[in-house]
């Protein structure tokens, strides 16, 4: 190699490692800023990860609502909470640039690779804090999808498979992103599939080893599949509308990108990927802003060609406005988390972990009645039954329960209060009742008796603490 050359390689690989220093420096900036406060989507996986550590298994020991994938993650680093899970979250996020700077390199060149880990670095910084910040089980499967499509792009379609069927671990629609797959790896479709099966019949064997099959068949599909087949709201496709057209709006540099891409390589793969991500969006009416990382990828991707190519002035500018105001819109998120309305109940849930704390022992035992998991995470205590929320027993879920009393799931909730009232918990934490009395404890006849055995000690605004007389 001419010294010239060489020269500019060892250039090029300091910039990069340069460039690649500041998105995770950046990354780890934004997301220690919210190191003192725990988000909706981390705090079951959190809690069920603690009991994991102490050996309960998964499903079987633990009710939980999402695939193995979520809590086990959180294992990685201890379960920790604080600067190091945040630390945790930010790693993560940079993988994710990382992979997607690959796929642009890969399909284009080292330009296009770094502006698609760029826009990736910004829209994980500066989006809806309560999707980006907590490793969710939308979240998670950013890393599995862009490494399924990479491998695909390779034309690995077993290692591709692999890839997809890790992501289902984390979240069931990855098999959109299997789709998505096997249109870039056509026609070697059946090494796919081989690959997709083989992490999820270990999963399955280990599952049925550790005799967690049917609670794992019971609980992270049936009881999700009643889910998505009840929209939280009444107008489900006006509602899917405003959130689409808001979130298009925010990302408006990514569609700007795209569409520049789409109309310069007429690649009808990627419009593809688009529509199968935003199937995937629309699967159970909800459109949860956390919901929309199925579709970054096909996005960021093709933008990172559009952008790269972009010549004209005017789309320039348009580009820089549309990335000036989420950045305007997010960032004084991260320079204070003080008397944020979405952070009141994990404030209001420390401070009765505070309290509760005041008449635990040595091996006291809790249960949380609502959606509180973050509770077993404050206090530490061991959760005296295997639900550490209280959606299967109310059948209500967890998205709509402060407001709204219809029942989704009827079948097992009775079981599942009657052996509440057969536990022994030293402390009850009632996070629920204050928000809808109509979900409260007393409410339901086999909890009444075991209510009883139970005096009020203290209270937050939201929640009360009961002890064991």
């Amino acid at each position: 190699m001419p010294t010239g050359a060489h020269s500019s390689n060892i250039l090029w690989i300091l910039r990069r490692n340069l460039f690649y220093a500041i998105l995770l420096a950046l990354l780890i900036i934004s997301r220690l800023a919210h190191s003192g406060a725990l988000w909706e989507g981390e705090v079951l996986p959190l809690a069920a990860a603690l009991q994991m550590k102490r050996g309960a298994v998964l499903y079987r020991d633990i009710w939980f609502d999402k695939p193995p994938l979520v809590p086990a993650i959180y294992l990685l680093w201890g379960a920790a909470i604080g600067p190091v899970g945040r630390v945790a979250g930010a790693i993560y996020a940079w993988i994710v640039c990382l992979l997607g700077g690959a796929v642009a390199e890969r399909l284009w060149g080292r330009r296009e690779g770094h502006l698609a880990s760029a826009l990736f670095a910004f829209f994980l910084i500066f989006d809806i804090h309560s999707g980006v910040l907590p490793l969710a089980a939308d979240l998670l499967l950013l890393a599995p999808h862009l490494a399924a499509i990479l491998l695909a792009i390779q034309k690995r379609p077993l290692l591709s498979g692999l890839a997809a069927g890790v992501g289902l671990l984390f979240n069931t629609k990855a098999v959109f992103a299997l789709v998505a797959c096997a249109i870039f790896a056509w026609p070697q479709v059946a090494l796919l599939l081989a690959g997709f099966a083989i992490p999820n019949l270990l999963a399955i064997a280990w599952m049925w080893h550790s005799g967690a099959l049917e609670p794992w068949l019971d609980q992270a599909w049936r009881w999700p599949a009643l889910y998505a087949g009840s929209p939280v709201v009444a107008n489900p496709i006006a509602n899917g509308m405003v959130r689409t057209l808001n979130w298009l709006g925010f990302h408006a540099a990514l569609v700007v990108g795209a569409v520049l891409a789409w109309r310069r390589d007429r690649n009808w793969k990627f419009l593809l990927w688009t529509g199968l991500a935003y199937a995937g969006v629309v699967l159970g009416w909800r459109f949860f802003p956390r919901y929309f990382f199925l579709l970054l990828p096909a996005l960021a991707i093709p933008a990172a060609r559009g952008l790269a190519n972009l010549r004209s002035k005017a789309l320039i500018a348009l580009v820089g406005i549309s990335l000036v105001v989420p950045a305007i819109r997010f960032t004084p998120r991260y320079l204070s988390i003080q008397g944020w309305n979405d952070l009141a109940m994990d404030r209001d849930s420390r401070e009765a972990a505070r309290l509760a704390l005041r008449y635990a022992k040595p091996g006291s035992t809790l249960y949380v009645w609502g959606y509180r998991p973050e509770i077993f995470v404050y206090t530490g205590l061991k959760p005296a039954t295997r639900y550490l929320d209280s959606q299967a027993l109310t059948g209500v879920p967890a998205d709509r329960h402060l407001t709204q009393s219809t029942v989704v799931l009827t079948k097992g909730t009775r079981e599942a209060r009657a052996e509440l009232a057969q536990s022994n918990a030293d402390i009850v934490i009632d996070g629920l009742s204050r928000y809808n009395p109509d979900l409260a404890m007393d409410r339901y006849p086999e909890l009444r008796a075991w209510l009883a055995g139970y005096h009020r000690v203290a209270s937050t605004p939201t929640a009360i603490i009961y002890a064991r007389n």
